[in-house]
């Protein structure tokens, strides 16, 4: 199993005016120490579930191209970029350039997009549910057309590209992994099984329903023909070690249950991050422990 990390917050001491230098340095010591990828939230203004939303919000594709210049083999992923927010022919060439300019260690993480507030807030058109997951299932057909040999129009409901020229091509073969976020069983798994290398699942749903999601997600395979296998399960948590948390040990145990699920990349963030403790301690008792799960 591989370890990932998240960052979600930026609410550093020091922050603003070290907001550079401190990612820098988690990215370097993220790599440095093992981990697997290093993923940002794709926000512009902080969701509830992490603080306030006054707290400081980073754009997220300046964020990885930053990290991407301070690191070597870690890779890169926003998790995730919500469709409304990039139009798709420019949201394909900006993690194509992330992946050309980091040696083809870019993610491209994509999902219908949920945060009204942000999306009004900023004078971004929210539509509908049902619009949203069109465009989503329209963004997913011409990014796999523009990592493609194919220059060619693309006509769809919701956008049109007169050609879908995109060069350089990823240096990721055949192109950066499509991880699709989400856990809708309708839509959004069936069009990680069409379209995707990989979904995340939340730890906090519980394993009852994490099983039943992978399954799911197995029938969708199973429908379209698609081997499961092709597919990168991941999950998102959110880890405090020390006192009132779990311990390394602990936490290894519960990727070990996760592995049993088929879980192949664990992604965790921690509330400390900046100081860099949690990331030494994982590298030190966590990722060598689940290498082999």
């Amino acid at each position: 199993m591989r370890i990932g990390l998240q960052i979600p917050h930026f609410k550093w001491s020091g922050s603003p005016q070290n907001l550079g230098t401190k990612l820098m340095d988690i990215a370097r010591t993220a790599d440095d120490v093992g981990f697997a990828s290093i993923w940002v939230m794709d926000h512009f203004f902080q969701i509830d579930v992490v603080g306030p939303p006054e707290d400081p919000m980073l754009e997220g594709y300046t964020v990885l191209g930053l990290m991407a210049g301070a690191t070597q083999r870690v890779q890169l992923g926003s998790m995730v970029t919500g469709v409304i927010y990039r139009h798709p022919g420019i949201l394909v060439k900006t993690v194509t350039t992330l992946d050309v300019l980091s040696g083809g260690r870019a993610y491209l993480g994509i999902g219908a997009g949920w945060f009204e507030r942000e999306a009004r807030g900023l004078g971004v058109p929210y539509p509908s549910t049902k619009e949203r997951f069109e465009q989503l299932e329209e963004t997913l057909q011409i990014t796999k057309q523009m990592w493609s040999d194919t220059v060619a129009p693309y006509q769809g409901k919701h956008f049109q590209l007169a050609e879908t020229l995109n060069q350089p091509q990823p240096l990721s073969k055949p192109h950066p992994p499509i991880l699709i976020g989400g856990l809708g069983e309708q839509k959004t798994l069936r069009m990680v099984a069409q379209y995707g290398d990989a979904c995340n699942l939340f730890v906090r749903i519980g394993e009852d329903m994490l099983r039943h999601k992978i399954d799911v997600l197995k029938r969708h395979c199973d429908e379209l023909e698609r081997p499961f296998e092709d597919i990168e399960i991941t999950t998102l948590d959110m880890v405090r070690l020390g006192s009132g948390g779990i311990t390394p040990a602990e936490f290894v145990e519960q990727c070990r249950l996760l592995a049993t699920f088929g879980v192949q990349h664990a992604i965790v963030s921690f509330p400390n991050v900046d100081d860099l403790t949690p990331l030494e301690v994982f590298g030190r008792e966590v990722i060598p422990a689940v290498a082999e799960l």
